[in-house]
């Protein structure tokens, strides 16, 4: 579903693409055999990397261990950085932090794509919910942001947001069907179930003629 929801949004098989909190390679191993651009995907936990590696097999792609918000890629290499289910899982600072560095590597025109919680999606109450049951002091931090903190996100950051899809509505042009593990199957469109923010790197200016 990220794979068709990045083709969606123009991901193009010779475009170099960041995929941070790439975890085992869920999204990696769908671009391994379409992408022949670089990839680099990076994640806190090396078994995790270890696997993606295994699954892609993919030589010429960087599966790299982090520690903070630092993308380990030059200025201006990406055109397309994606965070999957990351800002879930952080502060506000950290994911500023992230998008600070997102901004850094993307190229001209690039696109930075999220997923987010937002409690204006009935759906997303559920999450909120089981955190309140569950009283472990090392669960996992869901952090839910409103869209307002994406907007402030790129009017300091000197970005252009293109726009949001609801977690809850089909907005991602299938190609044939999904299956999904639990058995449940998609067609024609489908959604993440997490919202979606677009967030674009402003293209370099076109000098006007003399």
């Amino acid at each position: 579903m990220e794979f068709a929801l990045l083709r969606h949004l123009g991901l193009r098989p010779e475009i170099s693409v960041a995929d941070i909190g790439c975890g085992s390679g869920r999204l990696a191993h769908q671009l391994s055999g379409w992408l022949s651009g670089p990839c680099l995907g990076t994640d806190i936990l090396e078994p995790l990397l270890d696997h993606a590696r295994a699954l892609c097999r993919r030589p010429d792609w960087q599966f790299v261990k982090t520690d903070g918000q630092a993308i380990p890629w030059p200025a201006e290499q990406a055109d397309l950085v994606c965070f999957f289910s990351v800002f879930t899982h952080l502060s506000p600072e950290d994911t500023w932090r992230y998008i600070l560095e997102a901004r850094r590597v993307l190229k001209p025109g690039g696109l930075l794509v999220c997923s987010f919680l937002e409690f204006r999606i009935r759906g997303h109450w559920a999450v909120f919910r089981d955190d309140l049951r569950d009283m472990s002091p090392d669960k996992m931090l869901n952090q839910f942001l409103g869209r307002d903190a994406f907007e402030a996100f790129a009017l300091n950051g000197e970005l252009a947001l293109k726009g949001f899809f609801d977690g809850d509505i089909p907005h991602i042009p299938i190609d044939g069907e999904l299956t999904f593990e639990n058995g449940h199957r998609v067609a024609r469109m489908g959604n993440l179930g997490q919202s979606v923010c677009v967030i674009q790197k402003p293209p370099v200016p076109v000098p006007a003629p003399a």
